[in-house]
């Protein structure tokens, strides 16, 4: 008893407490209806019964009377029989209520019987029934059936038995079906909490039962629900790991050069020339770079909350980005085609829209070579607007593109390039701030497309869309 208590749980128990008093109280008051009503019926069926046989005998009385045109020689055998098939004795009455005659089982007259049985029948009047003898609309006399010890007792004891075994019957089945459905709805809250527990005491594996999950109903999706969640969390912790051993190893090479290049100058080791100071200041740079990086990761994955939102037209937006990159593209020899006429309207933040394509290109000058180039196309579909970043460089291993968007994180080919592996996770993070998607398509030799997608504004957008500076979140 004590383990299905605690398999219960405090809720089950007051849901088992609660179930078993409806239980208790829909069967007391079912069977005392029962009771009360079987009570009632069979009183008022004897009742007719025994009106019914007064109803006969009077009858039989009138036809007697109107035969002999009195009470006087009348044949009262036939009420007699009447009343003897109800198990009552017969006793006739005049007018003035005197007593005309008592008939035998033999059908004789026998007034000093009927005078005595008269005398009795007045003494149980609880079991007499009385009905007058009304021959050609005149009443001339009545008739005074006495009935015995009530049957219905009887019958309404053996009626009780059944009644309260049924009860019974019905007590326990419905306290079993409390149980069973407390326990069916208490037992996965209960391991859902211990697993909870074991989850937040830091066992990230642990999840809901493989039978809670499939359940149907509620009990099912929440279990569903919370290994969504944990799952979730797995994820988040994994990749703040990844990020913190991530971020140590980007600081690590500069953080050491830079120290190392310090002690030297401090003990005199090297000369502060130009040239070692000139490294230095690269690795300090680095570090900066690295730690701004982050900083714009940061900023990207609130943009939901500090988007600037606006009506922009995309192609304008993206024609402005290739033009403040298109010197450092041209300077490294990447030839830049930029087909982005204006009229596709999105609502979003110029600014941050801005800075995605910067990026973008940004990483395209960062891995393409001289007499490569970059094609930059704005277009549209029904309901979407569509950027297409393409270059001919060396593309990407197709094995990497899954995590091309994962931050601070670069794939093989890009281990020892100067990028961070933060720009296309910041990207990410803008587009998706926007309601956008943002995919990477390369065979991994012959170049590397960025297609971003991102909803068109719709009808009524103007007056509805937030006003500059407003900080709203995404739409």
């Amino acid at each position: 008893m004590t383990d299905s208590r605690a398999a219960l749980g405090p809720l089950g128990r007051r849901l088992l407490v609660a179930f078993v008093i409806v239980a208790l109280s829909s069967v007391g008051v079912l069977t005392l209806a029962a009771l009360f009503g079987t009570a009632r019926g069979l009183a008022s069926a004897e009742q007719g019964d025994r009106t019914s046989a007064t109803a006969a005998a009077a009858a039989s009385a009138a036809t007697a009377y109107a035969e002999t045109g009195g009470w006087e020689g009348a044949d009262l055998s036939a009420a007699d029989a009447a009343a003897a098939a109800a198990g009552a004795r017969l006793v006739v009455y005049d007018s003035l209520g005197t007593v005309v005659a008592a008939p035998g089982r033999d059908g004789a007259m026998r007034p000093g019987m009927g005078a005595g049985m008269g005398q009795g029948m007045a003494t149980a009047a609880a079991n007499v029934v009385t009905a007058p003898v009304v021959v050609a609309g005149a009443t001339v006399g009545s008739v005074r059936l006495g009935f015995g010890t009530s049957t219905a007792g009887a019958a309404q004891g053996i009626a009780w038995s059944w009644i309260v075994a049924a009860a019974l019957v019905a007590l326990v089945v419905a306290v079993a079906a409390s149980w069973a459905v407390t326990r069916r709805i208490a037992g996965p809250l209960t391991r859902l909490s211990a697993t909870a527990r074991t989850f937040a005491a830091g066992d990230r594996s642990a999840r809901a039962d493989i039978g809670d999950v499939d359940a149907p109903g509620e009990l099912g999706e929440l279990a569903r629900a919370f290994d969504a969640t944990a799952a979730q969390v797995e994820r988040s912790e994994t990749a703040r790991q990844r990020m913190s051993a991530d971020l140590a190893h980007e600081l690590r090479t500069p953080l050491a050069a830079l120290q190392a290049g310090l002690e030297e100058l401090r003990d005199g080791l090297v000369e502060p020339d130009e040239a070692r100071l000139t490294a230095l200041h690269d690795q300090s740079v680095r570090m900066g770079r690295v730690v701004q990086d982050l900083a714009e990761l940061a900023a990207a994955e609130s943009s939901a909350l500090s988007l600037r939102r606006a009506l922009v037209d995309l192609g304008v937006v993206v024609d402005g980005a290739v033009e403040s990159a298109r010197a450092t593209l041209t300077g490294a020899g990447i030839v830049v085609d930029c087909r982005c006429a204006p009229g596709t309207t999105i609502v979003g933040d110029e600014d941050r829209l801005h800075q995605v394509v910067g990026n973008l290109l940004a990483n395209t000058g960062r891995h393409c070579r001289a007499g490569d180039s970059v094609r930059v196309e704005v277009s549209r579909t029904q309901d979407d607007a569509v950027l297409v970043i393409a270059d001919t460089g060396p593309g990407i291993d197709p094995a990497d593109l899954p995590r091309v968007f994962d931050r601070l994180w670069r794939g093989r080919a890009d281990r020892d390039s100067e990028g961070s592996g933060i720009g296309l996770a910041v990207v990410r993070e803008l587009v998706v701030a926007h309601g956008g998607t943002v995919t990477a398509d390369s065979d991994g030799s012959h170049g590397t497309t960025i297609t971003i997608v991102l909803p068109l504004a719709r009808t009524g957008s103007v007056s509805g869309a937030p006003e500059a500076g407003d900080r709203r979140g995404a739409v």
